[in-house]
């Protein structure tokens, strides 16, 4: 029997509901059935349905159109789900899967698309597929190829978990392997080979000694990170290795270009082979628009600079200044005890709704 998603409920049970329909990655088709069924009852919404990604659009030729978006997949389950309502550190939370990451947030989105008949700009509501796994298969990615005129707009939002509380824009990351070669032996006689692994002393002395930059971008400092995450080398105990690889990953601000970060590895590391094997621009915030000083008006607190990468950086590609704003703390997103704080999904609707009203 098909679910039911009623937006006339609290945004609090609404997110309950929501929760509760199961929608690991690649298991979205359910939720996007209810969700696609809930917004097509509205006849101020365009509905389109993409795979199981959901676009609602008004059109009201208002000269100006946000884009409010969400991911409705959630990471494997484990032992975290029905949800239910707890209390922690003397605080109301909503507990189980999907909670913070990020079905609090769509039910936020759902909520408002539906009781927003007349807002003051056009809006395009996205709920799409596949956020929690690989990125080529992302829908929003897939989406911004096929058809990126349903993501045309001059301002986005989202809403990913970020504690009620403005993150602009994302930090670009590079992923690169440093590889070492020497020439194998045996450990008894180690004079007869050369010992790639030693030579990992000289690119990690570089990675300990290396100082990160904070760069200022459209009024935030980001802070940039680069760390050794990975290392392999050796084939048996008794055998000098005659490889080793290092493998680095590199945080950097949005006012780069990822050919940009890689050159400067290349410059770093220089006299070391190096391979890129991934990479992603940053975004830049974009707050000095009208639309995102209207926006930081409606929220509380200072915004802040987002560290990890996001899918902000999708719309930084298409030209669309983005920001992270959503319920939930992102330190419990994939957490066991998962769990959201029910006062941020009220906080949210309120400022998004005045925001858009």
């Amino acid at each position: 029997m098909p679910v039911i998603l009623d937006t006339k409920k609290d945004v609090v049970d609404l997110t309950k509901d929501i929760c509760d329909i199961y929608s690991v990655s690649a298991s979205e088709t359910e939720l996007a059935d209810a969700i696609e069924a809930c917004l097509s009852q509205h006849p101020h919404l365009e509905v389109i349905r993409n795979q199981d990604a959901v676009i609602a659009r008004t059109g009201l030729n208002r000269g100006k159109r946000v884009i409010i978006a969400g991911h409705i997949d959630t990471v494997p389950v484990v032992h975290n789900l029905p949800s239910k309502l707890v209390e922690q550190d003397g605080k109301k939370m909503l507990w189980g899967r999907g909670t913070v990451d990020m079905k609090a947030g769509v039910a936020v989105q759902l909520k408002l698309a539906a009781e927003l008949i007349n807002p003051n700009v056009d809006i395009t509501w996205v709920f799409y597929d596949h956020e929690e796994v690989d990125s080529a298969l992302n829908g929003l990615g897939r989406i911004s190829r096929t058809n990126p005129e349903l993501l045309e707009g001059d301002f986005a939002v989202l809403c990913e978990p970020s504690s009620a509380r403005v993150e602009g824009g994302c930090n670009g990351t590079l992923r690169a392997d440093i590889k070492l070669t020497g020439k194998k032996a045996h450990s008894a006689r180690p004079w007869m080979g050369e010992n790639a692994l030693h030579k990992a002393a000289v690119p990690l002395g570089i990675l300990a000694s290396f100082q990160p930059e904070e760069i200022a971008v459209d009024g935030l400092v980001y802070k940039e990170s680069l760390n050794a995450v990975l290392m392999s080398s050796g084939i048996a105990g008794n055998v000098i290795p005659d490889q080793a690889v290092i493998t680095v990953n590199y945080r950097f601000a949005p006012n780069k270009s990822a050919s940009e970060a890689e050159a400067k590895l290349r410059a770093l590391f220089e006299g070391f082979e190096l391979e890129v094997t991934d990479s992603a621009e940053g975004a830049r915030p974009g707050l000095d628009l009208a639309e995102a000083q209207a926006f930081i008006a409606q929220t509380e607190g200072e915004p802040a600079p987002k560290y990890g990468w996001t899918d902000v950086a999708r719309f930084s590609a298409l030209g669309i200044p983005a920001v992270n704003y959503g319920p939930g703390d992102p330190n419990k997103a994939h957490a066991d005890d998962e769990a959201v704080e029910i006062e941020q999904i009220y906080a949210c609707e309120k400022a998004l709704r005045a925001w858009l009203s």
